[in-house]
C-alpha cells in the first residue's frame, strides 16, 4: 500500500482507494466552476453591449476573438506555474515552491503589460485585417483599447491561480472568479447605461474587474511566499526560468489554436449554414472541454506532487485513476450532447437546415467524447510532470495530420450539414484521435515520470 501523509492511495487488490477519488473531485469541481466562471465575462458582456444595437455587437465579437486568442496562447502561464509548483511542494520545498509562483507572476505581469500596450498601439491595424470598417471597425477598436490595459491582470490571474493549484489549492480561484463574474456584471451595466459610456464602459469595466482580481489572487499567493520566506522582488533568473518553462507550452497551445482556426475557415468554405453551425458546435464542444479540463487541472497537481516527492507509484495511480474519471466523464458529456441535441439546438437558432446542421455534427461530436476526456487527462498528466517538450512536438505532428484532412474536406466535402459533419468527423475523429494516440504512447513508457523538484 502507498501512502501520502498517512492517506492510503492504493488497496491490496491493486484498486484507487476512495482517498485518491476524493482528492481529484476535491481539486475538478471547485477548478470546474473557476473554469466556467470565466466565459461569464464574454457572455455578460455580449448580453449588455446587444442592446446598444447591431455595430456594437459586431465589434465586440471581433474584438473578443482578438482578446481570447492572446490571452489563450498564454494560459501556458497558468499550466507551467502548475506543473512547477506542484513539484517542488512535492519534494517538501515550499519556500522554492512559491518562489517560483512569485517569478511566475512577474512574468505574467510583464507579458501582459507587453501584449497590453501591442494591443493598444495595433487595435485598428488589427481590426482592419480582419476586414472590418466603417462603424463596426470603431466599435471594435474601442473595445479593444479600454480591454487592454486589464491584459496584466489577466495574466496574472493566470500565473497566480498556477501557483495556488500547485499548492492543491482550487477553492481560492473559484471563490475570486465567482465574485468577479457577478462584479463585472454589475459594473458593466453602470459603465454602459448609467454613466452612457458605450462598448467603452463593457471594456473598461472588464479590464477593472480582472485587474481586481489579479491584485486578489496575486496577494494570495504573496503572503503565502512571505511567511514561507521568499522574497517578492522579481528575480530575474527566475522569471528567465519560468519563461523557459512555458515556451514549449505555448508552442503546443499554438498548435492547438491553429487548428480552430483552420476549423473555423474550412466551414466558412462549406458556405453559410455550415459556418454558422459551426459556431453553436464550437461553443458546446468548448463547455464540455471546460468540465472533462477541470479533472486535467486535478491530474496536473497530482502528478507533479507525487514525482517531486518521488513517488512513482502514486504517480501512476493517479495517471490510472484519472484516466477513468476522464473517459467516463466523456461518455456521459457525449450521451448528454447526442442525447440532448435534438432538444437544445432550437436555443441556438431557428433556421431549420442549421439546426440540422448543428443535430448531425453534434451526434459525430458525441462518439468522440470519450477520446476526448482520455486525451485532456492525459495533456494535465505530461503538463503536471513537466513534459512540455514533447507535448510541443506531439502538437506540431497532430497538426500535420490533421491539416490534410481538413483541406480534403474543403475540397471535397459538400456544403451545409453533411459538409459541417464531415468537418466535424476530422476534427473530433482525426485531430482527437491522433492526440489520443501520441500522448497514450508517451504515457506507456516511464520517459514522463522525471523525479525529483
Amino acid at each position: 500500500m502507498c501512502t501520502e501523509g498517512g492517506s492510503p492511495l492504493i488497496s491490496a487488490t491493486g484498486r484507487p482507494e476512495p482517498t485518491l477519488d476524493r482528492q481529484i473531485v476535491a481539486l475538478a469541481l471547485p477548478a470546474l466552476g473557476a473554469l466556467v466562471a470565466e466565459p461569464l465575462f464574454v457572455l455578460v458582456d455580449s448580453a449588455v453591449v446587444g442592446h446598444l444595437g447591431t455595430e456594437p455587437l459586431a465589434g465586440l465579437a471581433l474584438a473578443s476573438s482578438v482578446l481570447v486568442t492572446v490571452v489563450g496562447l498564454c494560459v501556458f502561464l497558468a499550466y507551467a506555474t502548475t506543473a512547477s509548483v506542484s513539484r517542488r511542494m512535492g519534494a517538501g520545498d515550499r519556500r522554492g515552491a512559491l518562489q517560483l509562483g512569485v517569478d511566475g507572476m512577474w512574468l505574467g505581469l510583464g507579458l501582459g503589460a507587453v501584449l497590453g500596450a501591442a494591443l493598444w498601439l495595433a487595435a485598428p491595424a488589427v481590426i482592419g485585417w480582419l476586414g472590418a470598417s466603417g462603424g463596426v471597425a470603431e466599435q471594435a477598436v474601442t473595445y479593444l483599447r479600454w480591454s487592454a490595459p486589464g491584459l496584466p491582470g489577466m495574466l496574472l490571474v493566470f500565473a497566480a491561480t498556477g501557483a495556488l493549484r500547485g499548492q492543491q489549492d482550487t477553492r481560492t480561484p473559484l471563490g475570486v472568479a465567482a465574485v468577479g463574474a457577478v462584479v463585472n456584471g454589475v459594473l458593466n451595466i453602470v459603465l454602459v447605461y448609467g454613466l452612457d459610456m458605450g462598448i467603452a464602459g463593457s471594456g473598461l469595466g472588464t479590464a477593472s474587474v480582472q485587474v481586481a482580481m489579479g491584485l486578489v489572487l496575486g496577494l494570495v499567493v504573496a503572503r503565502a511566499a512571505r511567511s514561507a520566506g521568499a522574497t517578492l522582488r522579481p528575480r530575474s533568473a527566475g522569471v528567465w526560468a519560468s519563461t523557459r518553462l512555458g515556451m514549449p507550452l505555448l508552442a503546443r497551445t499554438a498548435t492547438l489554436r491553429a487548428a480552430m482556426l483552420l476549423t473555423t475557415w474550412v466551414a466558412a468554405g462549406l458556405g453559410a449554414v455550415a459556418l454558422a453551425g459551426q459556431q453553436v458546435v464550437g461553443a458546446v464542444w468548448a463547455l464540455a472541454a471546460f468540465a472533462l479540463d477541470a479533472l486535467a487541472i486535478a491530474a496536473q497537481a497530482l502528478v507533479g506532487h507525487a514525482l517531486g516527492a518521488g513517488e512513482l507509484d502514486r504517480s501512476r495511480a493517479v495517471l490510472r485513476r484519472t484516466l477513468q474519471w476522464g473517459v467516463g466523464a466523456g461518455v456521459a458529456a457525449g450521451v448528454l450532447i447526442g442525447g440532448g441535441s435534438f432538444l437544445f439546438v432550437g436555443l441556438f437558432t431557428s433556421d431549420e437546415g442549421v439546426q440540422h446542421a448543428v443535430t448531425s455534427a453534434l451526434l459525430v461530436a458525441a462518439l468522440f467524447m470519450p477520446v476526448a476526456g482520455w486525451v485532456f487527462v492525459l495533456d494535465g498528466v505530461l503538463i503536471g510532470a513537466g513534459d512540455g517538450v514533447f507535448l510541443a512536438w506531439a502538437g506540431l505532428a497532430t497538426l500535420a495530420v490533421y491539416v490534410p484532412c481538413a483541406l480534403a474536406v474543403r475540397a471535397w466535402a459538400p456544403d451545409g450539414a453533411a459538409g459541417l459533419a464531415w468537418l466535424t468527423l476530422a476534427f473530433t475523429g482525426v485531430f482527437m484521435l491522433a492526440r489520443a494516440i501520441t500522448t497514450g504512447l508517451r504515457a506507456r513508457t516511464p520517459a514522463w515520470q522525471t523525479l525529483g523538484a
